[in-house]
């Protein structure tokens, strides 16, 4: 474990006392997983459910209050040093099995802020060094509602997927529409919603009004 050179060694103790406990549960865990390297850290009331569909590199963190739902057709997929926040929901599927979606893919070093929701009904992949802030939402689906005579419950979804590339920062309350790409090297300001692709580089302030400059 790596420390900062500023910490004192009460901290460093602290650090370790809080840590264990994640340590080993992800240890318990550790077995279920469809592939794994290195160690897991799972946090305190973490729901965890088909975790033969769930692979995890090293070093991958599911904080306090996560809810991980592997059951999907390409399974979840997180890289090495990937953190998922506090309360973050990934749902790929109905719980009960109906609708069976796509899944996901995280890469190196990305991280999900506390209390996110990941719908990856259809596939999502997520680049490396990609840092989302506190309550974002992705939907990778679309409910079809063009024929007025059908109740939209029973017109199906579409499912074009969500694209975001390396080394990306999005920030809070950021709102991702299916069909998706944001490109290398964006970054998304707080509380808007994005539903075309960004180009790469850009710097989106706000959509509706067609905010962007390149970086």
């Amino acid at each position: 474990m790596m420390f900062s050179p500023l910490l004192q060694r009460r901290d460093k103790i602290l650090v370790i006392v809080h840590v264990l406990p994640k340590l080993l549960n992800g240890l318990l865990h550790a077995p279920f997983f469809r592939a794994r390297s290195g160690f897991q850290y799972i946090g305190r009331q973490v729901h965890i459910t088909h975790a033969k569909h769930i692979s995890c590199g090293r070093n991958v963190k599911f904080e306090d209050y996560a809810e991980i739902h592997g059951l999907s057709r390409k399974g979840l997929i997180f890289k090495d040093n990937v953190t998922i926040g506090r309360g973050v929901m990934i749902r790929p599927s109905s719980y009960y099995g109906k609708d069976l979606g796509e899944g996901l893919v995280i890469g190196n070093n990305s991280s999900i802020g506390p209390n996110g929701y990941v719908g990856c009904s259809g596939s999502i992949s997520i680049g490396d060094n990609v840092m989302f802030g506190p309550r974002c939402s992705l939907f990778a689906e679309n409910h079809v509602f063009s024929d007025e005579s059908i109740p939209i419950k029973e017109q199906g979804v579409a499912q074009k997927g969500i694209v975001i590339e390396n080394n990306c920062w999005i920030g809070s309350n950021v709102i991702i529409l299916d069909g998706v790409t944001i490109g290398e090297g964006c970054v998304v300001g707080a509380g808007v919603l994005i539903s075309k692709n960004i180009a790469p580089h850009s710097v989106v302030i706000d959509e509706r009004n067609k905010i962007f400059r390149n970086r």
